[in-house]
């Protein structure tokens, strides 16, 4: 499964870009990946760990501002397009599986 989280916050006021920036710190800290810069993804195990990382993002969250989290399957994501500088980029590499014994 992968996990995005999507957010606008207000950045008008010194204070409001230092929360800002300290909630864009958090994900990073928790492995998400930068997709814009205010997109966010991470590859999780299953859709049983959603509700910690949700819990995680919420407890960091900033006073004002608006927060989405959205999780889809590996198959889905396989199904992006990308597009840099007008060239269409090839889907993302699967996900590598791991073998536990």
């Amino acid at each position: 499964m992968w996990m995005y989280v999507m957010f606008d916050l207000p950045v008008v006021e010194k204070e409001e870009r230092k929360m800002a920036t300290k909630f864009r710190n958090h994900l990073l800290d928790e492995g998400f990946i930068m997709a814009q810069f205010s997109v966010y993804y991470k590859l999780i195990g299953g859709k049983e760990e959603i509700p910690k990382y949700a819990k995680r993002v919420e407890k960091a969250l900033p006073p004002k501002g608006k927060v989405d989290i959205l999780s889809i399957t590996d198959k889905q994501y396989g199904n992006i397009i990308t597009y840099r500088a007008r060239k269409t980029q090839k889907g993302p590499k699967k996900a590598a599986q791991y073998l536990l014994f």
